[in-house]
């Protein structure tokens, strides 16, 4: 048997088609992503849109004089924690836009990415609540007090204040509720969706 035979020979037990099952079930995963990036994308414009709509308050508004320098006061607090929280939100956008699902291990990171970030949007929603409930007070509270005959903080009674702070706190349980709500609709199904492919490539 002379060289070229030794090489048809080995030619012929290689094998001639190379098969990649869990290519496309990993790339199926795309489309789930694609979802929450979309989802996070628009997020992200209307929290800053939001956030700039909140600072200009006072003067859409009409607040009185004394009001406007404790609001940018408690503004300021609000837009720091908005900063910090939405950078990280942006720099997760980023990184959604640089990956390409080819193997397990970028499967898998990339859904503990999500759900770690989806954890940190639930912290940024309940961190944002105290600073929502002040917000809206200071608002009804500047409105209806400049009125004739307008109610001042000293014309409430013990339960008056009571029924105030039960208020208050229904609202903050209100806005974690809507808060879980929100996750779930626009990012926790589609990280159930990238869960499952997770299985399934276990199962095989």
């Amino acid at each position: 048997m002379d060289f070229n035979d030794i090489q048809n020979a080995w030619n012929n037990e290689k094998p001639q088609n190379i098969v990649l099952p869990n290519l496309e079930k990993i790339e199926s995963a795309n489309t789930p992503l694609g979802k929450i990036r979309r989802n996070l994308r628009n997020d992200l414009i209307m929290q800053v849109i939001a956030v700039l709509a909140i600072g200009a308050t006072p003067f859409l508004y009409g607040f009185s004089q004394k009001w406007i320098a404790p609001f940018y006061l408690l503004f300021s607090i609000f837009f720091a924690v908005c900063v910090y929280y939405l950078t990280k939100l942006y720099l997760f956008y980023r990184r959604l836009n640089n990956i390409t699902l080819k193997t397990k291990d970028s499967l898998y990171e990339t859904y503990f990415d999500i759900r770690l970030n989806m954890e940190l949007y639930k912290t940024f929603g309940f961190a944002l609540t105290p600073f929502l409930v002040l917000f809206s007070i200071g608002l009804f509270y500047d409105k209806y007090s400049i009125k004739p005959g307008g109610f001042q903080i000293t014309d409430f009674n013990n339960e008056q204040l009571i029924s105030v702070f039960f208020i208050v706190v229904f609202c903050i349980l209100f806005m974690g509720i809507l808060l879980e709500w929100t996750v779930r609709c626009f990012y926790g199904k589609y990280a159930k969706e990238i869960r499952k492919v997770i299985d399934e490539l276990k199962e095989e």
